[in-house]
């Protein structure tokens, strides 16, 4: 998934690209007569000045720790990025003694070019630079003790160790970011393998588009429960019941059935509105989307894999050195105890196959580093998107049920008048009145009967 303007951060790391050699592309040079793999220290940012709290920023700014502790500042506008305080006035920088880093700010301990932030000497994977004692970078030396408790490597990540690792800042304080909470492995509770973070996002996000079809279907249900209530109301306005009632009586009780039928059509226009405003537009949201995340978690998987790839290498090329190593070591020994010219001629090849595994060794965890940093990137980039794609399903769905309750207040509106006539009427029902007509149109004589005379 490409990078978009949203992922300021992503853009920040490559503002000062340009220019930079990676610590770990050093050359292998003898000491002590054995060939040792120096490291140069990787280089960081300075740390920043003290920030003056008391400085307003212009409007659409903020300001940030990157994880290195260096202050810059985003626009959440038009999502620039700069490591200068913002002037209110437009072209003149707040900070004009501020200075660019040497090296490209770094995430998770990551440059963007791949090499680690950090110097080689703390890096699980980094070569690391040996002292002039007679210590091999097979064997279990002092220095790669101290490595290996300052990282861990699961599942082909590298992650700092818990119990020496620094504080990290997070990439997106305060906020819950899919991006900072979703970087390791969670063990699959179906089975004895793992989940990646990212599938568990993936995940949520397959199943929303599984809550939002499934909305749609209760919509559907609605509409024709409305539909069908329509229908009912129509038939019955026709029936005949009662049609011989006379008087203000009859024309109220004709007037209840006429409103019968008013209702109904209220009721088929509200089923109408909700299959083109609110069932339509559920159903239609992202058609694609399953195949879109289909996608999206190849393409992780794919760099996860590649990871793996470049781990295993790094593995195997430790252990050819350890094996190098060693077989320089004995050939020395045996230098020591007899002192021949095949014995050193054999010490200079070994030397060079030593020299040799080293230089591999240096590429295959470069090479590592680099996977680790494209993942990384893609991981937060993607991570980012969904995050996005969430806030955005949400906030439609959210949408069209408010259109749906303002069309069910509408509705209701709409057969509150259908009833007013009806009411009308009701008030002017007068008994007497209607007495007074009926028997003026069915009077048989107003003589009464008297007593027999005899």
């Amino acid at each position: 998934m490409s990078t978009h303007s949203g992922n300021w951060f992503i853009l920040l790391w490559w503002m000062e690209r340009s220019g930079q050699k990676r610590p770990l592309q050093d050359s292998v040079e003898e000491s002590s007569g054995q060939p040792w793999l120096h490291g140069k220290p990787g280089m960081v940012p300075p740390p920043p000045g003290e920030e003056s709290q008391t400085v307003i920023l212009p409007p659409g700014w903020q300001s940030y720790l990157s994880p290195q502790g260096r202050r810059y500042y985003v626009n959440t506008t038009t999502n620039e990025t700069t490591w200068e305080r913002p002037s209110s006035s437009p072209g003149i920088p707040a900070s004009p003694g501020s200075h660019r880093s040497s090296l490209p700010p770094t995430v998770n301990g990551y440059h963007a070019s791949g090499t680690p932030a950090h110097p080689p000497e703390t890096a699980h994977m980094s070569v690391r630079k040996s002292t002039g004692d007679s210590q091999n970078l097979g064997s279990s030396s002092p220095s790669k003790k101290q490595s290996k408790e300052n990282t861990i490597t699961i599942n082909c990540v590298t992650f700092p160790h818990p119990d020496t690792m620094p504080e990290q800042q997070l990439l997106k304080p305060t906020e819950w970011s899919y991006c900072d909470y979703f970087w390791a492995d969670r063990k699959d509770p179906q089975g004895n393998g793992t989940v990646a973070g990212f599938e568990l996002l993936l995940q949520k996000q397959l199943k929303g588009k599984q809550m939002q079809k499934e909305m749609s279907e209760f919509i559907r249900e609605r509409i024709k429960i409305e539909e069908d209530y329509a229908k009912n109301l129509a038939k019955l306005s026709q029936n005949s019941l009662a049609s011989q009632e006379e008087g203000s009586l009859g024309e109220a009780w004709a007037q209840v059935k006429k409103s019968l039928a008013d209702e109904a059509e209220v009721h088929l226009k509200f089923s109408a509105k909700l299959h083109s405003e609110v069932e339509k537009p559920l159903m239609n949201f992202r058609e694609n989307f399953k195949k879109d995340m289909k996608k999206c978690d190849h393409h992780i998987a794919d760099l996860r894999k590649q990871l793996a790839s470049r781990y295993a290498s790094v593995e195997k090329a430790r252990k050819a050195l350890t094996e190098r190593q060693r077989d320089l070591e004995m050939k020395t020994q045996q230098l020591e105890i007899k002192l021949s010219n095949k014995t050193e001629e054999d010490i200079k090849k070994a030397r060079r196959k030593s020299t040799q595994a080293g230089d591999d060794l240096m590429r295959c965890v470069d090479l590592y580093n680099q996977a680790q940093s494209k993942w990384f990137e893609e991981m937060v980039t993607t991570t980012l998107e969904l995050e996005r794609l969430e806030v955005e399903r949400v906030e439609m769905i959210r949408q069209h049920l408010c259109q749906y309750t303002q069309l069910r207040h509408e509705t209701d509106m709409f057969n509150q008048s259908t009833v007013e006539p009806v009411d009308q009427l009701l008030r002017k029902v007068d008994p007497a009145k209607d007495r007074e007509l009926w028997v003026r149109e069915h009077k048989t004589g107003n003589i009464r009967p008297v007593d027999m005379e005899i």
